[in-house]
């Protein structure tokens, strides 16, 4: 009997996955090895994923523990970047796709599979980071997509194919919501959401309690950096990992960090999304306005517009790609002296930085002060505003509203 082909598949142990496994052995006559990666979704444990997908008859299964190098290695360079698509989402969904994907190929490498397979539909996002992260990684490996090839429509009808194939599946209702999260939040769909007037229900946010249940007094909270990275919190040195674990908690219990937005997808159509993203919005919150201490006005500028590139790089799914390397090596320049401290209140929902200093500060006292100590030179200033309107006044004499006074 000739080798059934091998094909990784990205798991994650709910229905859609569960009846893939199943799904690639009967339509396509493969060997599955199943692989779920943990970057830090609700689940802690994820042994039994790794089972249920022995028991539907994949050859191998592993439960890959993915969460320190993702906040090391993907985080870190979203924090860096102040990576916000369209200024608002902090990407949660586009940052675990590029590091989910380089262990689907690493295993794949393990495994000898010529073949990598994953879950997502045909008009989300999700399908063009995986593959296009998977294609740069290993141009070589082919991709399966079943939700895009098979006739089960339905939730109804793969629940059918399910039970005719012997695939457990859920005996109780399916929640609402569509969720995917991870460390550094949630993404929340439903049918309910897909009328933008209606409002959000208040079941689907779980890291943060509603404003209105929060303390009436104010947490504050300092936050550490050391080279543009938060190093501590209430002054206590933690990793990166337990930074924004930490951070979750503090912003999640006073109600901050919920987004309600419409975004633009990458397949070009807007799509209504609800997220929670307490530490990420707190971190970049408390990182970007560190830099307007530590960085100079000029590479502040240049700096916000290439955030946006970043954003955008990594939204479509080019993490793996030169524009993305390059503009975290500009950005691992610009990050050498974003080092100090932040203080933040949090209040109901709300976010005030009170506090920055750093020992790499920009801001001169001495230049700054209106009192005593000021060493501001005001006779400089005459020349400067006569050269610096130059252009303006040449402009005006000869084009402008100057040229009709004459």
């Amino acid at each position: 009997m000739a080798e059934k082909e091998k094909v990784v598949l990205a798991y994650s142990g709910g229905l859609d996955t569960s009846v893939i496994v199943k799904w690639l052995q009967v339509e396509k006559n493969m060997d599955v090895i199943a692989i779920c990666g943990n970057v830090g979704q609700d689940e802690k444990d994820l042994s039994w994923i790794k089972q249920k997908a022995l028991d539907m008859g994949a050859i191998a299964s592993e439960a890959v523990d993915m969460r320190e190098e993702y906040a090391e290695t993907i985080v870190s360079k979203a924090i860096w970047a102040n990576g916000k698509y369209e200024g608002i989402y902090p990407l949660l969904s586009a940052l675990s796709r590029p590091i989910i994907s380089k262990h689907l190929v690493d295993i794949a490498h393990e495994y000898g599979a010529k073949y990598i397979a994953h879950g997502c539909t045909g008009k989300g996002n999700d399908q063009v980071r995986f593959e296009t992260s998977i294609r740069a990684l290993d141009p070589s490996l082919e991709i399966i997509a079943p939700v895009r090839e098979w006739d089960l429509t339905t939730r109804d009808s793969e629940m059918e194919w399910a039970k005719a194939h012997g695939v457990p599946v859920p005996t109780t209702h399916k929640k609402p919501y569509s969720i995917d999260d991870n460390l550094w939040g949630r993404a929340i769909e439903c049918g309910v959401l897909e009328d933008t007037w209606n409002e959000p229900p208040s079941d689907i946010w779980t890291m943060t309690k509603n404003p209105e249940d929060c303390p009436a007094d104010p947490e504050t909270v300092v936050i550490g950096f050391e080279g543009g990275l938060p190093v501590s919190i209430n002054g206590e040195k933690m990793s990166l990992l337990e930074c924004i674990i930490k951070a979750n908690e503090i912003a999640g219990r006073n109600g901050f960090g919920r987004i309600d937005m419409i975004e633009d997808r990458v397949v070009g159509i807007k799509s209504r999304e609800c997220y929670e993203c307490p530490a990420a919005l707190l971190l970049i919150q408390a990182h970007q306005s560190l830099e307007t201490l530590c960085l100079d006005a000029e590479t502040l500028k240049q700096k916000a517009k290439l955030d946006v590139e970043w954003a955008s790089t990594v939204y479509r799914g080019l993490w793996y790609s030169q524009n993305r390397e390059a503009i975290d090596a500009y950005n691992a320049y610009t990050q050498k002296y974003v080092t100090g401290e932040v203080r933040i209140k949090l209040c109901k929902g709300g976010l005030f930085v009170d506090g920055l200093r750093s020992p790499y500060s920009l801001y001169d006292y001495n230049l700054a002060t209106y009192d005593e100590g000021d060493t501001f030179d005001h006779t400089a200033s005459k020349g400067f505003i006569t050269i610096h309107g130059l252009q303006s006044k040449t402009w005006s004499r000869v084009q402008g509203p100057g040229s009709k006074l004459q």
